[in-house]
């Protein structure tokens, strides 16, 4: 078969996709008339769950499921955009990995508006100037973002989905290497490249910026500088790279939550966020703990944050499997309560693994 008789069947194939992507759309905004009677909310976690593990199941190739999941985010995004204009608030300036992170779970098709702290996204979501925000909070190498757990504790927001976001660090710059005398980025981020940064630029001045972004934007007005910062930042600011992939551990995974103003509907794989506060009493831990031990429910996390309201006063940040609508984790959750002085449901929202799960 000739060139030109492949072109005319990829053609054919085309006018044939386009068709039913407008069929598709339609349906979706029919759908989103539906919601509108019981619900503002256009975004459905637990549909968009259901619809990338159908693509792990009928993927065949020879495209990935990688490649068809970012195919199936822009096509939901655009239905998205078209059944309601929607606004996602994030930790910014623009092509931080916050930014970066946001664009994986809601595409380009909806507004993204940068905000300067955590507290701010917060403020967004919750005035309702937009309709979702996201933050960082917690990095496989680095630990928790301690500012995103404090946020939930006085927060009416509800934790509604999840992104698991591999980060990969580049050094860049307007110079050679030899040349570089200071590097900037977030303090994370050193942290992150400890061991690149010792063995290729010892005698380099390490300066705190607030975020990647500001980092490679100040990279580029000086002389002798260089940032850390994502490949989006160094073509933003003209910037080379130097080196990529400089962090000291693969599988760099940064952990965000969307929050949002309510909680997701219940999947076949859920996870549910909790805080609580403990009693003043010994054992008082174990004694909170143990109803998540007899209701054989999986807890995947803990994290304690001191109060800030009295000395060696802690709250306590649970991660279990299953939706508060399962049976056993309201049985769980109903024993907990009991034995606390505090607790607050967070959010229930489709679990999300990695490929190396």
């Amino acid at each position: 078969m000739s060139l030109e008789d492949l072109r005319k069947k990829i053609d054919a194939l085309d006018e044939k996709i386009i068709g039913l992507l407008g069929d598709r759309t339609q349906l979706a905004l029919e759908i989103g008339k539906l919601k509108k009677a019981v619900s503002s909310e256009v975004y459905a976690p637990a549909r968009e769950s259901e619809i990338y593990r159908k693509i792990d199941a009928l993927a065949k190739g020879p495209l990935t499921k990688d490649a068809l999941k970012a195919i199936y985010r822009e096509i939901m995004s655009a239905s998205l955009a078209m059944e309601k204009p929607v606004a996602v608030a994030y930790l910014g300036p623009e092509a931080t990995f916050t930014h970066l992170a946001s664009l994986s779970k809601f595409g380009s098709s909806v507004q993204y508006v940068p905000c300067t702290t955590i507290t701010e996204v917060f403020a967004e979501v919750d005035h309702e100037r937009v309709d979702y925000g996201v933050i960082p909070v917690e990095n496989s190498i680095e630990g928790a973002v301690s500012h995103s757990l404090d946020m939930f504790i006085d927060s009416d927001l509800k934790i509604c989905s999840e992104i698991l976001f591999e980060i990969s660090h580049n050094l860049m710059a307007n110079c050679d290497l030899k040349n570089i005398r200071r590097v900037y980025s977030k303090a994370e981020v050193f942290g992150q490249c400890r061991l690149w940064l010792e063995k290729n630029l010892p005698r380099a001045e390490l300066i705190e910026s607030t975020s990647t972004s500001q980092a490679a934007h100040r990279a580029c007005d000086e002389d002798g500088a260089a940032a850390i910062a994502s490949k989006l930042a160094a073509t933003l600011y003209n910037l080379h790279i130097l080196a990529e992939g400089i962090e000291d551990l693969s599988h760099n995974v940064t952990r965000f939550l969307v929050v949002g103003r309510q909680m997701a509907e219940k999947t076949k794989n859920d996870k549910t966020s909790i805080v609580v506060s403990i009693k003043d009493k010994v054992g008082a831990l174990y004694e909170m703990l143990d109803p998540i031990r007899k209701n054989s429910v999986n807890m995947t996390k803990i994290e304690s944050r001191p109060s800030k309201k009295k000395a060696w006063d802690y709250y306590f940040f649970i991660d279990m499997e299953g939706h508060v609508q399962d049976e056993k984790v309201k049985k769980t959750l109903t024993a907990i309560e009991e034995r606390v002085r505090f607790l607050k449901v967070l959010g229930s929202y489709p679990s999300v693994r990695t490929a190396a799960d």
